[in-house]
């Protein structure tokens, strides 16, 4: 598929969340929940996971983001199973946000960005997690790379771990790091119907909001939310306007329900409903 027929990650976004729900389930073999699922912790038991979160999830979820560490562990083959899981989510029309929270320079940059947002190669899913520590602006072959496929992009702003705020909330010519972060994407999206590419994000459990979105004009995924203690009233709390593009993300409180492929479907299925009505979605 080339860029000419592949519409842009914000109006494929939003019509598969009109479609499926506002609902991102992650992908997360973590050694704790192989064990749960009683699979040894190796190439074969990430695939027998991973391959049932696919069958479960793909054909009802919107998005699903699988987290490359937990496939990175196994080398080669956890690598050659993360490929299945993009190509096999997409096909049962699922978007992938792959959580690679990639953040490089220049040509390092660039191979990034050609390994995830690049047609032809095997890792290409719908969107990334970026970091921009390094500057909002070393991400561009990355902005680049994504506008041009169709594909989008997830930039950290403000993130729930407790060291984050003392770089997230420094504040830079007045400004914070994060509300510069929030304002590069802002300006990237700007005039972009019916959302921009450049994505944030926000995690549920950080308390006080702190930078102001209104000008965004992009999406923002919600981690936390779930196992790590977030709640709706906490999503309505931090983003009460901005809700519509938010898109709260749940990992653990739902892959705790498998490995019955019907036992997990329900349970995210029971998620997403729990979020549409507490948003007022329709």
């Amino acid at each position: 598929m080339t860029r000419s027929d592949r519409a842009s990650f914000g109006a494929r976004l939003t019509d598969t969340v009109a479609e499926r729900g506002p609902l991102c389930v992650g992908i997360d073999p973590h050694p704790g929940l192989l064990a749960q699922w009683e699979l040894p912790d190796d190439a074969n038991g990430l695939e027998r996971f991973a391959m049932t979160c696919v069958d479960a999830l793909a054909g009802e979820i919107a998005v699903l983001k699988p987290q490359s560490a937990f496939f990175e562990r196994y080398g080669s083959k956890g690598i050659a199973v993360l490929e299945r899981v993009i190509a096999e989510s997409q096909q049962a029309g699922a978007l992938v946000l792959l959580d690679v929270k990639r953040g490089d320079i220049g040509s390092t940059m660039a191979a990034y960005a050609a390994a995830y947002l690049t047609d032809g190669s095997p890792l290409a899913a719908d969107a990334v997690t970026l970091s921009p520590f390094l500057g909002f602006g070393s991400l561009e072959p990355a902005f680049q790379a994504a506008e041009k496929s169709g594909r989008g992009v997830f930039v950290l702003a403000l993130t729930s771990n407790p060291e984050a705020s003392d770089v997230q909330r420094a504040l830079n010519g007045g400004r914070s790091i994060a509300q510069t972060v929030v304002d590069g994407a802002a300006e990237r999206n700007a005039g972009v119907t019916p959302i921009g590419g450049i994505g944030l994000v926000i995690g549920a459990t950080i308390g006080t909001l702190g930078v102001d979105l209104a000008a965004l004009n992009g999406p923002v995924l919600v981690p936390g939310f779930g196992a790590q203690g977030g709640t709706m009233s906490d999503i309505r709390t931090l983003f009460g306007k901005s809700l519509r593009s938010v898109l709260p993300t749940s990992s653990r409180d739902v892959l705790k329900a498998g490995p019955d492929v019907f036992a997990l479907r329900s349970e995210a299925l029971r998620t997403r409903d729990a979020i549409v009505s507490a948003a007022g979605h329709h």
